[in-house]
């Protein structure tokens, strides 16, 4: 009978996984036989063992990219929790509109990221049209150059991605912080422990998986940016000097602009690297945990 039970199970199991790994495993091993090839879509792909590689890793262009995506990574992760942090840590105190409060801060992560670029991009521009531009211009400063900067694109850029994604940081805090049982808060008190202490010692101790979690979510989203980038610096994309290019929109111009389908998808085997190596420190750090 139990045996019986475990066919039936693997019997309905079969075609959804058999599907899934259809469009989920074949495209990423196409991508890794593609990447060895010179393929320009109208052509039978023609296999050059690792000359994408070689011409990859020789690109200076490429390794401008690689700094402009870990700079999104390494500025723009820290910088998105910190601030995530602080708002979700006193909003949790607020009785009052907390509801309406907290979805005003999730209402750009609801917000389509092509719409949003093109707001922001409205912002950066130089007076009477920007926003941002006007007001400094009230306090005697002079305009800033903003996307069309080789020194400002890429803050210009990151702020708007730390801006979007900041309010599902908050939401996810929140739901920790909620998890954390008073009673501990009530305890520390008793001993006598100040705000500062009972942070230090229980509230950050005990929001460590929510933490890994948005740790691990966000520098996979800032891995991956595109949207932002193209649609803000779409006149010129990748900014000035490719400054503020990461290695998602360099994917898209080789596959779609150039056509070299062989190359992007050598660019797409180190994306997966990447994410995957992410991905494994995820798993490491909740296994010490």
């Amino acid at each position: 009978m139990q045996t019986k039970r475990v066919l039936w199970a693997w019997g309905f199991l079969a075609l959804p996984i058999i599907f899934y790994s259809w469009i989920r495993f074949y495209p990423t091993l196409d991508a890794f036989w593609l990447s060895f090839t010179d393929w320009d879509l109208l052509s039978e792909p023609n296999f050059i063992g690792l000359d994408n590689y070689r011409h990859l890793f020789n690109d200076p262009q490429f390794w401008q990219v690689f700094k402009n995506t870990f700079t999104y990574l390494l500025v723009g992760t820290p910088l998105s929790l910190f601030f995530a942090f602080i708002i979700a840590y006193f909003l949790d105190r607020v009785r009052y509109l907390q509801g309406f409060i907290r979805a005003l801060y999730f209402l750009p992560f609801l917000t389509t990221a092509s719409a949003m670029a093109w707001v922001w991009r409205w912002f950066y521009q130089p007076v009477p049209i920007g926003i941002i531009n006007g007001f400094l211009a009230n306090f005697g400063i002079a305009q800033q150059p903003f996307i069309r900067s080789v020194d400002q694109a890429l803050p210009s850029v990151l702020a708007t991605a730390i801006w979007a994604g900041v309010g599902f940081q908050i939401v996810i805090f929140m739901a920790g912080l909620r998890a954390i049982p008073q009673t501990y808060y009530e305890a520390a008190r008793i001993d006598g422990l100040g705000e500062i202490a009972i942070l230090r010692k229980i509230t950050l101790p005990l929001l460590k998986p929510t933490t890994v979690f948005l740790v691990v979510f966000s520098s996979i989203g800032f891995l991956r940016i595109f949207d932002q980038v193209y649609n803000i610096t779409t006149n010129d994309p990748g900014g000035p000097l490719n400054s503020t290019k990461p290695l998602v929109l360099m994917i898209y111009q080789s596959a779609f602009s150039s056509y070299q389908m062989g190359y992007a998808a050598a660019q797409t085997v180190v994306l997966f690297t990447i994410l995957l190596v992410v991905s494994l420190m995820q798993l490491w750090v909740m296994r010490e945990r």
